[in-house]
C-alpha cells in the first residue's frame, strides 16, 4: 500500500505500483500495424545478421516447397491432362494458391504457436504490454525464410501466365493481382480463426494446419478432380473457393462444377472483407475467454 508522505496529509503512489507517477503520463497503446512492424523489423535485423544461415534457410525453404511443383510435373510426364485442365492451367491454379498462402504465411504463420504459449502462459507477458496482442504473437519470431515459398509461388505463376493460351481482356488482366491480394485476406483470415480457436482447444495447431496448409495443397489442383460435396464445402462452409478457382476458372474459360452464376468470379474481395471481418470478431471472442493457466 502506498505510504503517506509525512507532513502531507496524503498518499503519494510508491513507484512500481501500477499508478501514474507524479508529472508523467502513461504510455499510448501502439497499434497494430506499428506493434507489428516494430516486432518483425526486430526480427528481421537478427536474421540478417546472419547472412549465411538466412540464405541457407531461404533455400532450404524455396526447395521443400518446391516439392509440391514437382509432383504435379511428375504427373504430367504420365497423362496429358489432369481433370481436363493442362499442364499450364495446373500451373495457373498452382501459382496462384501458393503465392496467396506464402504472403499469408510470411505475414501471419507465427500465430499457430498461439496454442503453445496458452499451454505454458506465455501469452501473459503479452496481455500486459500497452500493444495489441494479435500483433505481438503475428509478428513474433517472424520467419523472412518463409518467403522462400512466396517466390517459388510468383515464380511458377509467372511461367504458367506465359505458357496459357488465354484470349486476355482488361478484366482478366485486372483480376490476377486482385485474386492473389484477395486470396492473402482470405489465408490470412483463416489464420486468424484458426487462432482463436486454440483458446479453448489450447494445441489445436495441427488443426489449424488442415485448413491453413492444406486448403492451399487443396486449391493447387482444379476443383473436376474432388468430390462435389467436398467443392461444395469450400464454396458455402469454408470459402477457399474464393482464393482462386473462381477467378481462376473465369480467366481460363472453364466452367464451375456447382454451376454457380461467373459473376461470382469477381467477389473475392467482398468475401475477404467479410472473412477478415469475422476473423477479428472471432479472435476478440476467444481473447476474452482466455483465463490463463491457473498455474
Amino acid at each position: 500500500m502506498a505510504e503517506p508522505v509525512r507532513g502531507s496529509g496524503r498518499a503519494e503512489p510508491v513507484r512500481g505500483s501500477g499508478w501514474a507517477e507524479p508529472g508523467r503520463e502513461r504510455r499510448a497503446p501502439l497499434g497494430v500495424w506499428a506493434t507489428y512492424t516494430m516486432i518483425a523489423g526486430m526480427w528481421i535485423r537478427s536474421t540478417l545478421a546472419y547472412r549465411a544461415s538466412f540464405v541457407m534457410m531461404l533455400i532450404g525453404n524455396f526447395l521443400v516447397t518446391a516439392f509440391d511443383f514437382v509432383v504435379i510435373v511428375l504427373m504430367f510426364s504420365q497423362v496429358r491432362s489432369l481433370g481436363g485442365y493442362s499442364f499450364a492451367e495446373v500451373a495457373f491454379l498452382y501459382g496462384t494458391s501458393t503465392t496467396a498462402f506464402g504472403l499469408a504465411n510470411a505475414l501471419l504463420g507465427s500465430i499457430d504457436k498461439l496454442g503453445a504459449r496458452v499451454r505454458d502462459g506465455t501469452l501473459d507477458a503479452l496481455l500486459v504490454r500497452p500493444a495489441p496482442v494479435l500483433a505481438q504473437v503475428a509478428a513474433d519470431r517472424f520467419g523472412l525464410q518463409r518467403l522462400g515459398r512466396l517466390l517459388q509461388g510468383l515464380l511458377v505463376l509467372a511461367g504458367s501466365l506465359a505458357a496459357l493460351d488465354v484470349h486476355w481482356t482488361v478484366a482478366k488482366v485486372l483480376l490476377v493481382p486482385v485474386t492473389l491480394l484477395s486470396g492473402t485476406a482470405i489465408f490470412c483470415a483463416v489464420f486468424v480463426v484458426g487462432a482463436a480457436f486454440q483458446f479453448w482447444a489450447q494445441d489445436a495447431a495441427e488443426v489449424q494446419s488442415a485448413f491453413t496448409y492444406g486448403g492451399q495443397t487443396l486449391l493447387q489442383y482444379p476443383p473436376t478432380v474432388f468430390a462435389k460435396d467436398m467443392v461444395r464445402g469450400v464454396t458455402y462452409i469454408l470459402p477457399l473457393a474464393f482464393v482462386n478457382w473462381l477467378p481462376a476458372l473465369y480467366i481460363l474459360g472453364r466452367p464451375y462444377p456447382l454451376d454457380l452464376p461467373t459473376w461470382l468470379a469477381f467477389a473475392p474481395p467482398l468475401v475477404a472483407a467479410v472473412c477478415l471481418v469475422l476473423s477479428g470478431r472471432a479472435w476478440r471472442v476467444g481473447l476474452r475467454s482466455y483465463r490463463s493457466t491457473g498455474s
